[in-house]
């Protein structure tokens, strides 16, 4: 099947993010009610953005300000990265680079995803790695979103 980069533009809604390990075991790193987006811009700047359901509010209802623990809950709950992508259409990869990250860990980081898509849904897969003696692989499916006429 061929892909081309143009096909990847446009925004998708998040419908399951999901990991398996070598044992077929399949776990739900934020829930399996996750929700999020992901949005390819023609320019070759990408943004994803994917959060946990139930996150409690802050109490203050400070938009900047919480306890200790309510700060780690939300971070915990919430992925959000974006930056330049590059898109390999030959071997189905498209390459994040993070410019900007939740995570600390991933800033100034590139990650290569494996693409499929079919029918306005978009599989991207991360390449297996080891955790906890096992091997893994990440996977999120998303949906196209059409825009209103």
């Amino acid at each position: 099947m061929e892909f081309k980069k143009e096909e990847l533009i446009g925004i998708w809604s998040l419908v399951s993010y999901h990991v398996t390990d070598d044992q077929g075991n399949k776990t739900y790193p934020m829930g399996e009610d996750c929700t999020g987006f992901i949005m390819y811009h023609p320019d070759g700047f990408m943004s994803a953005q994917m959060m946990s359901q139930g996150r409690p509010a802050y109490a203050s209802g400070a938009l900047h300000t919480g306890t200790q623990e309510e700060m780690a809950a939300a971070a915990q709950g919430y992925l959000a990265y974006c930056g330049p992508y590059e898109v390999d259409e030959e071997n189905q990869i498209v390459t994040h680079h993070m410019s900007v990250s939740m995570n600390p860990t991933w800033l100034g980081d590139k990650q290569p995803r494996f693409v499929t898509l079919k029918d306005n849904i978009i599989e991207i897969s991360s390449q297996p790695i080891i955790v906890d003696g096992k091997e893994q692989q990440t996977k999120l499916v998303w949906k196209r979103i059409k825009p209103k006429s």
